[in-house]
């Protein structure tokens, strides 16, 4: 296939300063969880955005000094000479495949509670930790303020000797130092550091010359600034001090990448932001500056990526989710592959890896995170063992991923699926309010799987195990899915909730499925991720009083993770839903519910015609349990193995399920696992 000539323009070379990017894809700074402590898996993950076609390949933020320490998160770290090596590692891979390797290093302030160091947190003025820790950082003097431009001098000359090629200068998302220096909230100093935006600039200036002065003859030297905080007047804005900043320092960087401030704002999930959100802050600083700039908008439509550039708003596509769903984005639009293009639902699990110091994960990419590990490459797989039969039955989100992964191997493949349509509960939940992204999880398997000619996709078709076993497979996957449970069992109940066999309780399936309940209605949100606040906002949508009651400290808890949970307890509470945090249903009657305290157990009484309970969910275990119950069956019917998969084996999220699916396929014949050790290679501390 030939690349569609619309799409030249995303190809074209890019000047960087002293460097030449090839195109205009970009891959901006973007944490994951490994860090510092896996090197190998930072650089085989970075290595293989390069090898998919990004021109440019940034590392996450890293840290330049013991002072800067952000433990637990697992950033980079260029603290002395010793650190060079292993940041080496992964310029090399990304360099491997003739890509820029960016480092982004940063200072960050009274962000940084220096929980491992011990040191104490150093500021712009004296200011409490951003982190929820008893402690305060002190005003950086004269001294200290020197101190940091040298570090980050230093930094930027390890960074230059580890084989990096763009040096960044940190100023956004509210992390880093330079850019708490800017903010008048921070900023009560009354020096020539303080005051006028001009001297509030001063320290973000020097750490560029200082940086160009260093590393400019041979490195490009990037910036990165948050032009707004969306805080109107109480923070920096785009309309005002933003755009000020912007053309006092116009030409001094080789490369701007501008966004938005903070985190939760900068990466919204597909539920409050859509694709491009970012443009009306972003889109001045082109007019002000003739070197080049990258932002980012959760791209995944050459359309989109191309409106960009044509209309003067970017000179490079930035991506960091993106390229994590799919690290093969740009040589898919290079090589006319739109269709095989795995595109970003906007979910945010791969942030969790960040929040949970766990390796970066993706819904739609389960290779995301295993490419150092367990040798998992997004676009190939190993070929089948053998010419043997495989039958898939559930056509959810890890059936679909096991059928598709056996199907590229190059196995026959059947996927049966009772429903009259493929999806399982990827079709019922991208229905809910601001899920509907979550439909590409189905429709890039399914589009898939129809072109492939050694699969048979049978939907409307309910097997049971007579079906299963006259059918031929010698490998069968059941990824029949589960239910949400009807009696309360969860994390705070380990027994059935009084009165919830009645009659006017509801379960999420139930709402999915149009069965809605009738006048005041309690949700009680025992599973902590986004369900509970989505149904209670597709209920006060139907018109009902809606009360969402939690045993956790907010709505939605889990979603902290997923940097959702400010805007999910924004739009609950903006939408009229009461909130009654930190209190467990103790039982259900027909004209209310009673309620209790989880840390005193007084009582709370709480009128309510309807009751949904969200709590956990149930595997559908019935076919599984009837033919593993009868081995001699499955033998004399020549299946090899039997193996429940994704939500059938252990409820979890959707990007839980289709990694199971897709570990489940690789794995399948796989001699060479050791089922008593860790199924992936483990990176170990050196030791001197």
């Amino acid at each position: 296939m030939t690349r569609d000539p619309r799409y030249d323009i995303l190809f074209e070379p890019v000047p960087i300063g002293p460097l030449t990017a090839r195109n205009r894809f970009y891959q901006v700074p973007h944490c994951n969880g490994m860090g510092h402590r896996l090197p190998g898996a930072v650089a085989a993950m970075r290595g293989m955005k390069a090898e998919g076609g990004w021109a440019v390949v940034a590392t996450e933020e890293c840290e330049i000094h013991p002072s800067s320490d952000f433990s637990p998160f697992s950033e980079a770290r260029l603290w002395d000479d010793g650190d060079v090596a292993r940041m080496a590692r992964t310029a090399e891979a990304i360099k491997a495949h003739g890509s820029l390797a960016a480092i982004e290093i940063s200072h960050n302030g009274h962000e940084a509670v220096n929980r491992f160091t011990r040191l104490p947190s150093m500021a712009v003025s004296d200011v409490v930790v951003l982190a929820y820790d008893p402690a305060q950082a002190y005003a950086m003097s004269k001294r200290d303020i020197a101190d940091v431009r040298r570090w980050h001098r230093q930094a930027a000359l390890r960074a230059r000797a580890a084989g990096f090629d763009i040096i960044y200068v940190y100023a956004a998302h509210n992390l880093s130092l330079a850019f708490h220096f800017l903010n008048r909230r921070y900023n009560r100093r009354s020096d020539e550091y303080g005051g006028s935006l001009e001297n509030r600039t001063r320290f973000l200036r020097e750490l560029l010359e200082d940086t160009r002065e260093a590393v400019g003859d041979t490195c490009a030297v990037a910036i990165r600034f948050a032009v707004d905080e969306l805080l109107g007047d109480a923070g920096i804005a785009a309309g005002n001090e933003g755009r000020d900043v912007v053309e006092m320092l116009a030409e001094l960087p080789d490369l701007w990448d501008v966004n938005v401030s903070n985190w939760a704002n900068d990466s919204v999930t597909a539920r409050f932001g859509e694709e491009g959100a970012q443009q009306p802050y972003i889109e001045f600083v082109k007019q002000v500056t003739s070197k080049p700039v990258v932002g980012v908008g959760r791209f995944t439509s050459p359309d989109a990526m191309v409106a960009q550039v044509k209309r003067g708003v970017l000179d490079m596509i930035g991506a960091a989710r993106p390229s994590i769903a799919d690290p093969f984005l740009p040589n898919k639009i290079a090589e006319g592959r739109i269709e095989d293009i795995r595109e970003c639902i906007g979910c945010n699990v791969c942030v969790s890896g960040d929040y949970t110091l766990t390796p970066l994960r993706c819904t739609q990419n389960p290779t995301m995170g295993e490419e150092y590990r367990r040798g998992w490459h997004p676009e190939r797989i190993a070929p089948a063992a053998s010419e043997a039969r495989c039958l898939v039955v559930g056509a959810g989100p890890a059936g679909l991923e096991a059928a598709l992964a056996l199907a590229q191997r190059g196995y026959a493949v059947t996927l049966a699926e009772r429903a009259p349509e493929p999806g399982g509960r990827i079709n019922l939940e991208s229905a809910l309010p601001g899920l509907a992204s979550y439909a590409r999880v189905r429709d890039y398997r399914l589009g898939q799987l129809r072109r492939m000619a050694n699969v048979d996709l049978y939907p409307g078709s309910e097997l049971d195990a007579e079906n299963v076993l006259e059918f031929g497979a010698q490998h069968v996957a059941l990824a029949t899915g589960a239910h949400w449970r009807r009696d309360g069992l969860g994390r705070q109940h380990w027994q059935p909730i009084p009165g919830a066999d009645s009659g006017n309780v509801y379960t999420p399936d139930d709402l999915m499925r149009s069965k809605l309940p009738e006048g005041r209605v309690v949700v009680y949100d025992d599973d902590h991720y986004y369900l509970g606040g989505v149904l209670a906002e597709l209920l006060v949508g139907k018109g009902h009083p809606v009360t969402l009651v939690t045993p956790a400290p907010d709505v939605s808890h889990w979603t902290h993770n997923t940097l959702e949970q400010m805007h999910i307890e924004k739009r609950v509470r903006s939408l009229g839903i009461s909130v009654v945090n930190q209190h467990a249903l103790h039982t259900i009657g027909a004209g209310g519910v009673t309620l209790s305290c989880i840390y005193t157990d007084v009582p709370r009484e709480l009128a309510a015609d309807a009751v949904v309970l969200v709590t956990s969910r149930a595997p559908e275990t019935a076919l599984y349990d009837r033919l593993d119950s009868d081995t001699e069956a499955l033998a004399g019917a020549g299946i090899q193995t039997l193996t429940r998969i994704g939500d059938c084996l252990a409820p979890g999220t959707i990007a839980a399920a289709v990694y199971a699916g897709h570990r489940y396929a690789r794995e399948l014949e796989d001699t060479s696992l050791d089922p008593d050790g860790a199924p992936f290679r483990r990176e170990y501390v050196e030791l001197p």
